[in-house]
């Protein structure tokens, strides 16, 4: 706390009121109500105020806000005399938080603004003051991990510094290059680490066991090549082999064909999923799994099944939306065009700009341009990010953000509630004669109402016992044994389940169970159709995976194409909608993701459009068109190095992911395809 800037207390920035949020539409003049919340009924006298203010001052009240100068914008803000400006008039209101409705209204324009005393250091001026070789703490945390470490090799200090200082250097220069060598040269030290994907996180706490030196120890890693070009895979196999040779017994979950190949020892489960896995086929060496034919993993190595590039690619049509002048993080002055229709890969090794111009710029300028809200929806709104036009808007009707963020955050929130099939289960049921003759409604079939559900868990099935101290225990109801459920609402069956055997099913058993209400498996069967047939239909969201939870969103978009797969070309409704994923293929074994590409399909075919941020060569390879960020990552990433087909990416001797994509496009194997596009 003694070095932290006392004004923000080191966080770098401060809660104000967010001028985004005060004047939402630059284009509006003062007169025409720019200031957002002076329009209000209760603030209007305001501006009687601002117009009796501008005329003395001679700001014009009919040009828009973002054509004034600097000095009558400022002049608007701070105020002067009996003029309060949007600063005092805040600062009045601060004054009256006791009141309620005063706090729900200064919440509305609030954000996060750069700290004005440190400028977003969060230093105090005295530690600010203190620097080695022309720098200060806040400076060196703003370079990357490559910069850094050029900065403490090239130090030049005396013979009493280089002894005082010496161990401590040694051990700064080691984490770095372990930072380094884990593929994470790009992050500068400054970075939050909320803003970190899964995969950088994950290699962070692998550099700093690494650093810890540790022996003896079992180490499990869940899929740590997420988020990792190709030409980085080494790298991370390098450092597992390092914490293997210290002695170390390394366990680690992957779909990685080369960490795979540098594994020694390979245990394949299935054979398949859910209530179909859980089997050991295979053990062994890579080569040993490779031939053995009872496993699918090997035969997807083998090359004995593969995915197939489409045998014709679609061509980009006059359909395409075109950015210009993009600034975000790295990317600068970039113009791009995606276009619509078709499967849009964005390539590019990690920290190159992908997720800033999908995430940051792309999908927030879609959403503001169609009125959509981008708040929680993987846009991250600290982002400073401009640009100087977007076209083509008008081609689609909405833009989508597909992410691995939670269907949901409580037991509630499962399958069958998430896809909207409950509604139609829970309607069946009450149309049944025990329901009518004991006057139940659909209600009663909900754990989520009062009604049928059982009042001691509230429909939950458990109940959590607090620890004060210790981590709460949840227990099984006693009053309905976990059935969420009064035993007079199990009593109602249909062809010989009660509604809590029927959350118990499968989505596949779900299927057969309800072969003849279609209402029912017309919205189930996209579930299955994106390879989550195994899920439990009252299988709680918070189990589900970040991999799951984003196909259980694709289903949800799928349904609409589901019901017109079965009408005439002319009959079909086409939703022209933007689709954006980001590694869509994480958790994905080479099975699910042909099962993955054939959803891609059919939601082009249904009009739609996607664009997706991808490491996985498979899914690459299949892509219509491709637009390939770097060179490297951080500052000298975020330009195009290749816009085209696979094939010409391939041909680019200035890219990286070129270079891995003509070996897969080159490879031969057995010709079946499930992902044609």
């Amino acid at each position: 706390p003694y070095g932290a800037c006392p004004k923000c207390q080191g966080f770098g920035n401060t809660i104000d009121f967010d001028l985004d949020l005060v004047i939402p539409d630059k284009l509006k003049s003062l007169a025409d109500g720019a200031i957002e919340p002076w329009t209000k009924p209760k603030y209007r006298p305001l501006y009687t105020d601002l117009k009796r203010y501008a005329k003395q001052a001679g700001i014009p009240l009919d040009m828009a806000w973002i054509d004034l100068n600097e000095e009558h914008r400022n002049a608007v803000l701070n105020g002067e005399g009996k003029f309060l400006g949007v600063r005092g008039f805040f600062s009045h209101l601060e004054r009256k938080k006791y009141k309620l409705h005063v706090r729900v209204f200064l919440s509305r324009y609030r954000g996060y603004s750069v700290c004005p005393d440190c400028n977003g250091s969060r230093l105090r001026l005295e530690a600010r003051q203190v620097k080695v070789q022309g720098k200060n703490l806040c400076e060196v945390c703003s370079l990357t991990v490559e910069e850094v470490l050029r900065f403490f090799e090239q130090l030049q200090l005396t013979t009493q510094e280089a002894e005082i200082a010496e161990k401590v250097l040694d051990e700064i220069r080691e984490r770095l290059r372990f930072l380094n060598e884990v593929g994470l040269e790009y992050l500068t030290l400054d970075r939050l680490s909320s803003t970190l994907s899964g995969g950088e996180a994950q290699r962070i706490q692998l550099a700093t066991s690494l650093g810890s030196r540790l022996v003896g120890t079992l180490y499990v890693l869940d899929e740590p090549s997420i988020g990792l070009h190709p030409r980085d895979t080494h790298r991370l196999v390098k450092i597992l082999h390092d914490l293997r040779n210290l002695g170390n017994t390394i366990l680690v979950v992957e779909h990685d064909p080369d960490i795979m190949l540098a594994a020694d020892c390979i245990l394949d489960l299935g054979p398949g999923a859910g209530e179909n896995g859980g089997k050991l086929i295979a053990e062994g060496t890579y080569d040993q799994i490779v031939h053995n034919p009872a496993s699918l993993t090997g035969r997807y190595l083998s090359h004995d099944l593969r995915i197939q590039p489409p045998a014709t690619r679609r061509k980009p049509g006059p359909q395409q939306i075109k950015m210009k002048g993009v600034r975000a993080n790295n990317l600068r002055n970039l113009d791009f065009n995606i276009p619509l229709n078709m499967l849009v890969a964005i390539t590019g090794v990690s920290g190159s700009g992908k997720s800033t111009l999908l995430h940051q710029v792309l999908y927030r300028a879609l959403a503001e341009a169609k009125q959509q809200s981008a708040n929680g929806n993987g846009a991250n709104a600290s982002t400073a990010a401009h640009w100087e036009a977007l076209d083509g808007d008008q081609y689609i009707e909405e833009v989508v953000l597909v992410d691995q963020s939670p269907i949901g955050r409580t037991p509630r929130s499962n399958p069958v509630t998430y896809i909207k099939a409950f509604d139609a289960i829970r309607e069946l049921f009450a149309s049944l004669p025990e329901a009518k003759k004991r006057n139940f409604g659909a209600g009663h079939f909900s754990f989520n109402i009062p009604g049928g559900r059982c009042e001691v868990c509230q429909g939950d099935g458990t109940v959590t016992v607090e620890m004060q101290f210790l981590a709460d225990v949840e227990l099984i109801c006693e009053e309905c044994k976990g059935t969420r459920y009064k035993p007079q609402v199990l009593d109602v069956r249909y062809r010989g389940k009660n509604i809590h055997d029927v959350l118990n099913l499968t989505v596949k058993e779900a299927l057969k169970f309800f072969a003849e209400v279609p209402k029912i498996t017309e919205k189930l069967r996209s579930l299955e159709e994106v390879g989550l047939g195994y899920l439990r239909l009252g299988q709680s969201a918070t189990t589900l995976s970040g991999g799951e939870a984003q196909r259980m969103k694709l289903a949800a978009h799928l349904q609409p194409a589901t019901r017109d797969s079965g009408r005439p070309s002319a009959e079909k409704l086409k939703r022209r909608l933007l689709y954006i994923f980001d590694e869509p293929t994480t958790g994905l074994h080479f099975d699910d993701v042909s099962k993955l590409l054939a959803a891609f399909r059919r939601l082009i075919e249904a009009g739609g459009s996607i664009v997706v941020i991808e490491h996985n060569l498979e899914v690459i390879k299949t892509a219509d068109w491709v637009i390939d960020l770097g060179p490297e990552g951080g500052n000298r990433g975020g330009k195009i190095i290749g816009v085209g087909p696979p094939e010409a990416i391939a041909k680019l001797p200035a890219s990286y992911t070129g270079k891995y994509l003509a070996r897969v496009l080159h490879a031969n194997g057995a010709s079946r395809s499930n992902g044609r596009s």
